[in-house]
């Protein structure tokens, strides 16, 4: 797809990147798993994530999502939100060595690029901290980021996007212009939402022709198309 507005997508000062999807796929379940793990060891809900929406949510509210499907109240989900994220973070570390990523096509040659052109690199992601950065240095992609922004605190996405924003800005100027990368609608959203630029890449669930729907300042079907 056409850039619109004569956008030029590497002429941003930054670039946040989202994971899932995004950055990386992975094929195993070990974040999977510990979400579940925490509903049981904290709330003692024996039930999984499966059946809910969950690209594009964050953490915080895929358990969110699933917990209320289960019965739990959000007085009694609030109580144990913060020992259930604190078991997701310890289950991921313990697995981390079975953590199996594909990086998403063209990844590592546009991060190597914008790198070598001194933009600033960053993540801005649903998953957890802890969770966020193994899946990126099992991709063998932590080299790249200078920091990331995660929902560990901030359970709506365009609150991490705009936190993004604002680090990126605290580093290199109140002035400067940012993009996010991401493969979902809520991606597009959180960019508007945070005032920044943002290009659409159909390498998660959803394919190019939907995310340019939602009018993206370029869409692509993977990182290998940038112009």
């Amino acid at each position: 797809m056409s850039p619109t507005n004569g956008f030029r997508w590497a002429d941003s000062d930054a670039f946040l990147f989202d994971i899932d999807g995004t950055l990386l796929v992975t094929k195993d379940r070990v974040h999977y798993d510990a979400l579940n793990h925490a509903m049981l060891e904290v709330y003692g809900v024996d039930t999984t994530i499966a059946g809910i929406a969950y690209h594009g949510k964050t953490d915080l509210g895929i358990l969110r999502a699933a917990l209320s499907r289960a019965g739990v109240s959000s007085p009694r989900f609030e109580d144990g939100l913060q020992t259930a994220l604190d078991v997701i973070c310890r289950e991921v570390s313990s697995r981390a060595d079975q953590i199996v990523p594909q990086v998403c096509p063209a990844i590592p040659e546009v991060l190597a690029r914008l790198q070598s052109a001194g933009k600033l690199l960053g993540v801005a992601s649903g998953n957890l901290a802890a969770v966020g950065w193994h899946k990126i240095e099992a991709a063998k992609l932590r080299e790249f980021f200078s920091f990331g922004c995660f929902s560990d605190q901030l359970e709506a996405r365009g609150d991490i996007f705009a936190e993004g924003v604002r680090e990126s800005r605290s580093r290199i100027g109140e002035g400067a212009k940012v993009c996010f990368f991401g493969d979902t609608p809520e991606d597009v959203k959180a960019a508007r939402f945070a005032g920044a630029q943002v290009v659409a890449v159909g390498t998660g669930i959803f394919p190019a022709t939907e995310l340019a729907t939602y009018n993206p300042d370029l869409c692509v079907s993977s990182c290998a198309e940038l112009p």
